[in-house]
Order: C-alpha cells, then structure tokens, then sequence
C-alpha cells in the first residue's frame, strides 16, 4: 500500500466552519481528558505516556506532508533532528531557553524541508522516488552531524541537569506532570494547526494537488505553492518534537535524532491510524506507545509460556511489521479510517 493509494481511498472533507468547530470541540475533550490521565497513573508508566505523546505529534507531522499533501517521506528524522540539535546547541552551548529553540528549530526545520521538497519535486520526483530522496537528505544529515565537532560529532550532547524547577529551561523534578502537560499542550497545536490547514482554501488546494496535481494545475491551483506550504508546516511540527525529546531525555545524539527508527516512528502510528484524517495519527500513537512499552516488558520478563522470548532484541520491531501488515491487509484505511468509512462521520 503506498499513501497515494491511501489518502486516495480516504475522503478528506473540508466542512468549512461547522465542521471545524466541531473538530476544536472534540479536540478540546480529549485534551481535557487526557490532561487528567497524570492524577491515575503510575509514575513509573509516565514515560510510556510522554514517549507516545512525542511521538504523536511527529505522526501529526508527517500525516500533513504525506497524508494530506500526498508526498510520502520517509525521512522524517531529518526535521525531527534538526529541531533536536537546535535545542541542544542553543541551550548547552549558549543558555538560550528550549522555547525560543522551537521557534528556531521550527524556522530551520521548515526552511530545509521547503529547500528539500522542491529540489525534489523540481526535477518531478513522486512516490517511491520522492520517499528515497527524503531517506537520503536523512541520512545526509546523519553522516554530516556525526563528523562535525562542532556538534560533538558522535558523542552528542548531554542537557545539564539544574537543580531548581525552571520553567524557561523546561526541567522538573523526576515524575512531575508538567513533563506530560507540556507534550499534551503541543499535541493539541499541532492537531489544531492540521484542523485550521485541513478546513481552509489552502487545505482544499493541497488535496487537490494530492488527488491529481495535474486537473488541479489546469484549474489554475498553484501546485508547488501549496505542496510546499504541507511541507513547510510539517516540518516545523516534527521540529517542535524534536526540540522536547531533547528536554525530556536530556540527551540527543546523531543516531536518536535523525536514525531510521524515527522516521519509522513518525510513519507507524499514522498508517496504523489513518492516514489523511484527523484523528488517525492520534489513535495509532495510542496503539503504537504502549505495545512499545508491552513488548519491552514481555522481553524482559516474558511469562512461563513465553519463555522463549527472554533476552529477544527485536521483538518491537517484528510485532511493528506483523501489525502494519495485519493493518495493509485487514484495514486498509488503518483502524481509524476504517471506523470512520464504516459507521460515517
């Protein structure tokens, strides 16, 4: 299943303002009740919760440029590390606060990918070919911040650890909910953002682009404009992630920031979910978050019948690729999607 193939199957309605306000509104209950989960759960279980809400809004990233924007990338790492190595180079090496770096980050991550996209789809790259053009700006970057020293090549950087509460700095005590408010908070702004793109002229334009750039192009749509302007967005989100995994994990390093497994990390939940919907990516990070976590544990101490497992590396990524199968054959439209074909709007 290619996303063309998907966000093709799956009907983007733009609902003008009703709609929109109905989607602010459930948006707005699912924050609220999802602002509560810290008072029920476990602290030792909070990171599960903050590592699915980091990487949810990276889902919400790439389900603009690829779901909605119809332009499938696979190196999603290049502006999640980008947003990653601006926080810690501005924070470590000059005291700038983590949220001027999302700006920053956000800026630098929308420039490159706007640079990126049209040098690709300049020369007419699409599909398979756009994907391993986005694969291998990644990996460029990869290679590159590993051999400056400017950047600690290899070693990475380390966020020093202050001993008071601060919130300009974004550091807390172990276990404080702040540390799950704040993804929750840029979770929201993100999904209204795609909520304010998906319901506007410009969200029109970009579907249609999508569906047949070369029928919208005859309606006088002005293709590469509105393409870069998903990749634009999309890249300043997964930018924003980039810049608070940095502040939570206190640590980023050529391989966490723009390796493979992060890109993965933005493509699964919202294949899992839906691609080219709203709420998808947010149901497949829901999926995705806590199996991670379920696996982990059965890996490390499995039950007496699946003893077997014990000391198993790998078994995430093999029950990953068993469950995008699962989804490609059972829910084409990912879990979601299919709810939503299925039993309406």
């Amino acid at each position: 299943m290619t996303v063309d193939q998907s966000a093709r199957r799956t009907t983007v309605t733009t609902t003008g303002g009703t709609g929109s306000q109905r989607q602010y509104l459930v948006l707005g209950v699912v924050v609220l009740l999802l602002a509560l989960l810290p008072l029920v759960l476990p602290e030792e279980r909070q990171g599960v919760a903050v590592r699915t809400l980091i990487f949810a809004i990276l889902a919400v990233s790439w389900n603009v440029m690829s779901g909605y924007g119809g332009m499938f990338s696979f190196g999603h790492a290049a502006f999640f590390g980008i947003g990653a190595y601006v926080d810690a180079y501005l924070l470590v090496d000059h005291g700038i606060s983590p949220w001027v770096a999302m700006v920053v980050g956000a800026a630098a991550a929308a420039l490159f990918g706007v640079a990126t996209a049209y040098a690709s789809l300049r020369y007419k790259l699409a599909g398979a070919y756009f994907a391993l053009a986005t694969f291998a700006f990644a990996q460029m970057l990869l290679l590159l911040v590993s051999n400056l020293s400017s950047l600690r090549g290899t070693e990475g950087y380390n966020v020093p650890i202050l001993s008071e509460s601060s919130w300009s700095k974004i550091q807390f005590p172990q276990g404080d909910s702040r540390y799950y408010w704040i993804p929750l908070g840029l979770l929201a702004i993100a999904v209204a953002v795609k909520i304010a793109l998906v319901n506007s002229r410009a969200g029109q334009f970009v579907v249609a682009a999508r569906d047949d750039a070369t029928a919208a192009e005859a309606l006088g749509i002005p293709v590469m404009r509105y393409r870069l302007l998903a990749v634009a967005i999309s890249s300043a989100i997964a930018a924003v992630a980039g810049v608070y995994y940095v502040q939570y994990y206190l640590f980023v390093g050529p391989d966490n920031a723009f390796g493979g497994s992060v890109s993965i990390e933005a493509i699964v939940p919202a294949v899992i979910g839906g691609v080219g919907t709203i709420w998808g990516p947010l149901v497949g990070a829901a999926i995705v978050g806590p199996l991670s976590e379920l696996t982990s544990t059965l890996l490390r101490n499995p039950p007496a019948a699946l003893a077997f497992l014990e000391g198993k590396a790998g078994l995430d990524v093999i029950t990953y690729a068993v469950l995008l199968i699962a989804i490609v054959i059972f829910l084409p439209r990912g879990v979601y999607g299919s709810l939503k074909a299925r039993f309406g709007r």
